[in-house]
């Protein structure tokens, strides 16, 4: 097997193909996955992220790197689920009813599925219950909330007032974010966090979970 930092670099450059050929690799000679994952994959996701934050790197590196991540974890999968789990936390994630903005959110998605999250999508225009209903179901740790649109942001608050009005108050964290919101705005609502961009997304997961 070549050294398998190559993987890292595939996903930072974000080949997918070669990704997802060095994974296989990997596999077929008994690399474990959470070794892939954790020592190789997410170190890849984390520089591109960091790059992206000095302004070395810019929306479409951090997509394609995310596509080539998640061909390489649609591999591993499989060979993970009732062995080896090696998510940070489990994170649902969607946009608010009467807004279908989904690039930010996706984008926000892939790179905390990047970063070793177990990451539900449950799509765009999504009602307070539904998220409620969502979170319940996939017994989620952090609840991601996103609004482009200064009308519908304010559904924000609806949504976590159902969540603290539900048998759910205080065992989700809940995170907001999208082009319209302010740090101020996310406090005045309730959110336990708020970002402005996909990589201080992941920052902010990790920070709620209590991981370093």
């Amino acid at each position: 097997m070549e050294n398998l930092t190559t993987l890292t670099d595939a996903i930072l450059a974000g080949n997918l193909d070669q990704s997802v050929a060095i994974t296989k690799e990997a596999v077929a000679e008994g690399i474990s996955p959470s070794t892939l994952v954790n020592d190789y994959m997410i170190k890849g996701m984390e520089e591109v992220g960091a790059r992206f934050e000095a302004g070395k790197a810019f929306v479409p590196n951090l997509l394609m790197s995310a596509r080539a991540m998640k061909g390489a974890l649609d591999i591993l999968k499989p060979l993970m689920v009732g062995s080896e789990s090696t998510a940070l936390g489990k994170v649902v994630i969607g946009t608010v009813k009467g807004d279908l903005h989904d690039i930010g959110k996706n984008l926000v998605a892939s790179m905390l599925e990047g970063c070793g999250f177990e990451v539900v999508n449950i799509g765009v225009d999504v009602s307070s219950d539904k998220f409620v209903q969502a979170i319940e179901e996939n017994h989620a740790d952090i609840v991601c909330i996103s609004a482009l649109l200064t009308t519908t942001m304010t559904y924000m608050k609806e949504v976590i007032d159902a969540i603290n009005t539900s048998s759910l108050k205080g065992k989700v964290k809940i995170m907001v974010g999208g082009a319209p919101l302010s740090q101020d705005f996310a406090r005045s609502i309730g959110a336990d966090g708020y970002s402005t961009n996909a990589n201080g997304a992941v920052a902010t997961a990790k920070q709620l979970m209590g991981i370093n």
